[in-house]
C-alpha cells in the first residue's frame, strides 16, 4: 500500500507588510496547503502514520469521525480512494439529503459511507465501549479518531518541525497554528517548540488540557499559549470582518486562507502583532494546515 505522493518538503514563504514591519516580527508561512491536492495540509501529515498502521494491521477498511466541514473527512475519503480501502465516516448531526456541504459531498464521491448521528450521540466518540459497539457493527474497521488525532499523527506533525529547521537553519521562537482537536498543535508541541494555538471552537479552552494529554508528561519542553478569543462564534462560522481580512491577505500576499481555520488562526496573529504582544526580532513561522475545500463560494 503506497501512500499519496506528498510534495515535501513544502515552501516556507516569508511574509511581509505594514503590520509585521511595525511589530518588528519576521513571520514565515510553511505552505503545507501545497502538500497534497486531496490529502492536503496538517491531514496528510496526520494520516500517514495512522494509515501505515492501518496497513500493518492489514486492515481493509478505515473508520473516522467529524462534522459537515471536516478537512479530516475529505483527506481521509481521498486517501481511501488512492489507496482502495474502503471509508466509513461518523458525521455529527442530521442527514442535510441534497444541502451536504460540498466537503460531505466529496466524501461519497470518493465512495466514503456516512453515518449521520445526534450530537448527543458524537460525544460519545472518544468512548472505548462506543467504538467498540460501531465496530462490531461496522465489521471492525480500522478507527482514526475525529481529525486523525492519535499517537500516530504527532509523529507525523513533528516531522513538519524537521523541515522547518533545515529551511531556516534555526529553530522559530513560536509556530502559531489553528486548532479543532489539538493535534497538530500536539505535534509541534512534542518537537520542543512553543506553540501560538488558535481555537477554532467556541469555548475551546478544554483544547489545552486535551493538547498537554496527548502529549504525556515529561515529552516536551515547548510552551503553549492557547487563545480562546479568535473563534468569530463558533466553529464554520464567521464575520465579515473576518471575510475583510481573508480578502486582503490574498490580495496583498497572493495565499488563500478559509474561514473555518487559517483565516481565524492568521487573524489571531496580527492582532496579536498589531497589540505589541511579540518582542522585536521575534521568528514566528505560521502553519497553513489547507482546509481550502472549505472555502465560501463567494470568497474563491
Amino acid at each position: 500500500m503506497d501512500l499519496p505522493v506528498p510534495s515535501l518538503p513544502t515552501p516556507l514563504q516569508e511574509i511581509s507588510d505594514p503590520v509585521t514591519m511595525g511589530a518588528g516580527v519576521t513571520l514565515f508561512i510553511k505552505r503545507d496547503d501545497l502538500i497534497h491536492p486531496t490529502v492536503s495540509g496538517n491531514k496528510w501529515r496526520k494520516l500517514k502514520y495512522n494509515l501505515l498502521e492501518a496497513k500493518q494491521q492489514g486492515a481493509t477498511t478505515i473508520l473516522t469521525f467529524g462534522g459537515a466541514f471536516s478537512n479530516h473527512l475529505y483527506a481521509t475519503a481521498a486517501a481511501g480512494a488512492y489507496l482502495n480501502l474502503k471509508t466509513i465516516g461518523i458525521v455529527r448531526g442530521e442527514d442535510p439529503g441534497e444541502l451536504k456541504s460540498s466537503t460531505l459531498k466529496f466524501c461519497e464521491q470518493q465512495g466514503m459511507t456516512l453515518h449521520f448521528v445526534s450530537r448527543e450521540e458524537y460525544k460519545l466518540r472518544n468512548s472505548q465501549d462506543y467504538i467498540d459497539e460501531l465496530s462490531v457493527k461496522l465489521g471492525n474497521p480500522f478507527v482514526i479518531p475525529e481529525g486523525g488525532t492519535s499517537e500516530w499523527a504527532l509523529k507525523g506533525v513533528e516531522e513538519m518541525t524537521y523541515e522547518v529547521d533545515q529551511q531556516l537553519t534555526q529553530k522559530p521562537d513560536y509556530y502559531a497554528v489553528a486548532a479543532g482537536t489539538g493535534g497538530t498543535a500536539a505535534g509541534i508541541l512534542s518537537s520542543g517548540a512553543n506553540v501560538l494555538a488558535f481555537s477554532a471552537l467556541k469555548g475551546g479552552e478544554f483544547l489545552r488540557q486535551d493538547i498537554l494529554n496527548l502529549i504525556g508528561t515529561g515529552h516536551s519542553n515547548g510552551k503553549l499559549d492557547l487563545f480562546t478569543n479568535y473563534h468569530f462564534k463558533g466553529y464554520a462560522k464567521h464575520t465579515q470582518e473576518l471575510l475583510d481580512f481573508i480578502r486582503w491577505f490574498k490580495e496583498y500576499h497572493e495565499i488563500q486562507l478559509e474561514q473555518v481555520y487559517t483565516g481565524k488562526m492568521l487573524f489571531g496573529l496580527y492582532d496579536l502583532m498589531k497589540n505589541g504582544y511579540f518582542q522585536k526580532g521575534t521568528t514566528i513561522v505560521a502553519v497553513h494546515t489547507g482546509g481550502l475545500q472549505g472555502l465560501l463560494d463567494e470568497m474563491k
